[in-house]
């Protein structure tokens, strides 16, 4: 595969990247509350939509772009550069899942607004009880006429107290084998009966909930797909959920690396030809990252949907993530313990989730082992 721009993708970066230069927005250097970042992230989506660079890949018919695959990658890659705010990653799974299952009616009503950043989305499919093992989900659906009444508790909801919708997971048919049963649903975050509790992680942020259901009722027609559909639905998400270019990864590790880089500069301490080689290989795993996740992009241009290869990304971009993190904190010194690195600080435990959301990295290698390399089980 030649991994160089081909002139359409050249051109193409050369705009993208005249255009980031004109509008990504200055920096603060004051400490900013949870909900003033979010509410940058949303106004940067907007004002990526409004730039015609949301939905690059996707139909025309459905407000995307109906351009290849790989200027996703190009995009991720020049918002990093360019040290811009993150890329709205759920469009890039929670979207796919709406294009790819919804109904017409769906798609008409969501996907357009999940685009131009209108309607925020979060996904609640982990429980208490079901984590990386999803299929053993209890959160049940009863269809009662008109309507599924909901009931259950939801974990890791991440995004949940900034987003509009989410896409539920729950069970359907308690009777069927555990995958068969569970069915997704649309469910307004300001439904009756519907409560969210922020989860303050080890960085300090409460990006991510638990969330309750009581009795929550929504119509019939916020089921996506048909019942029993649910599993489906949801491994066809993560897929999208593993991709480094469909969650904006490569776009925030080369934001990471280059303000580490500057900082090295600046502290001198790239004088030691120690901290050098962890930088440059900091920089090769960042690459690794970049051209398999291009790789992959380039093979769903052609028509292959997303398969098992996405496991293989979502380990290297979670060592790469984690590796990079814990080489900043060894970089800053004492700033980590006195506080003056507390951005370093929060961006390292931010990262040790990594291993786990999204399916574990255990997980990832038996999904690689058996289904990749036709490894055996046992």
């Amino acid at each position: 595969m030649d991994y160089r721009d081909s002139t359409e993708e050249a051109e193409y970066r050369a705009t993208l990247r005249a255009w980031l230069t004109e509008n990504v927005p200055a920096k603060h250097d004051d400490e900013r509350t949870n909900a003033e970042m979010a509410a940058e992230r949303l106004a940067w989506h907007r004002k990526l939509y409004e730039g015609g660079y949301i939905g690059q890949s996707w139909p025309v018919e459905w407000g995307g772009k109906g351009l290849s695959p790989t200027m996703d990658a190009i995009l991720n890659e020049e918002n990093g550069n360019a040290d811009a705010p993150s890329l709205p990653a759920m469009v890039g799974y929670i979207g796919r899942a709406l294009q790819m299952f919804g109904n017409d009616e769906q798609r008409a009503r969501f996907i357009p607004p999940t685009l131009s950043g209108e309607i925020q989305w979060c996904q609640g499919f982990s429980e208490p009880g079901a984590g990386s093992d999803l299929a053993s989900l209890t959160t049940k659906a009863v269809r009662d006429g008109d309507e599924y009444v909901i009931s259950g508790h939801k974990m890791w909801t991440s995004a949940g107290q900034w987003a509009d919708w989410c896409l539920v997971l729950a069970r359907t048919d308690p009777d069927a084998p555990k995958h068969k049963g569970i069915s997704a649903f649309l469910v307004p975050m300001d439904s009756a009966g519907l409560v969210l509790q922020p989860i303050v992680l080890a960085n300090g942020d409460p990006e991510t909930s638990e969330v309750f259901y009581d009795a929550v009722r929504v119509p019939a027609s916020a089921l996506v797909g048909e019942e029993g559909d649910g599993w489906k639905i949801a491994m066809t998400t993560v897929a999208y959920e593993r991709g480094p270019s469909d969650v904006g990864a490569i776009s925030t590790l080369n934001k990471q690396l280059a303000s580490l880089e500057r900082h090295a500069k600046a502290t001198g301490a790239t004088a030691d030809p120690r901290v050098r080689l962890e930088l440059a290989r900091a920089y090769v795993r960042g690459e690794v990252v970049r051209l398999v996740a291009l790789e992959q992009l380039s093979s769903r241009a052609t028509g292959k949907l997303v398969g098992e290869e996405g496991s293989v990304a979502k380990i290297l971009q979670t060592e790469a993530s984690q590796e990079l993190a814990h080489l900043a904190l060894e970089l800053h010194g004492a700033d980590i313990v006195t506080g003056r690195a507390a951005e370093v600080v929060g961006q390292y435990f931010q990262t040790r989730p990594m291993s786990v959301y999204g399916g574990s990295a255990q997980i990832q290698r038996n999904i690689i082992s058996s289904r990749i390399l036709g490894m055996p089980r046992s």
